[in-house]
């Protein structure tokens, strides 16, 4: 048997709000550009005051984002989660969601394969408000 080991993989960024989430599907990884952009996209697309709650990851603290932040007059407020306490973060559980029920043994044979798999279970669960209720639940903030 012969393995091929690439490291390319998809990325994912996603925000939840009180009953539904938005997201976008990246090759590569997410980095400062990328957040910046999903950042963007919330803002036009849900049309109100944002309060993110984020991890530490590098690409969330990068100047460009914090650039962004400071422009948006306070209509995007950026709070950041604890260190090491992924259980406060509610897009953990949809990640473990994805990853543990919706693909769990799929064998994709591409990345493009496995970027339209997760995109068409995501959306998926975008019409499935339990999913959210439950992220919100299991990260127990509110």
């Amino acid at each position: 048997m012969q393995f091929c080991f690439n490291w390319d993989h998809v990325s994912a960024i996603a925000g939840l709000h009180r009953t539904g989430f938005c997201f976008r599907l990246y090759d590569g990884s997410v980095n400062g550009e990328r957040a910046l952009e999903f950042l963007k996209a919330l803002k036009r697309h849900l049309r109100r005051p944002l309060l993110i709650l984020w991890d530490g990851a590098k690409p969330h603290r990068s100047r460009m984002v914090r650039d962004y932040v400071d422009s948006t007059d306070g209509q995007i407020v950026v709070e950041r989660l604890p260190a090491y306490a992924p259980e406060l973060n509610p897009v953990e559980y949809l990640w473990a969601w994805l990853k543990r029920h919706a693909l769990a043994n799929y064998c994709p044979d591409s990345l493009t394969e496995l970027h339209h798999g997760a995109r068409a279970k995501l959306k998926s669960a975008q019409r499935r408000s339990s999913i959210v209720a439950a992220c919100w639940s299991q990260a127990e903030l509110f």
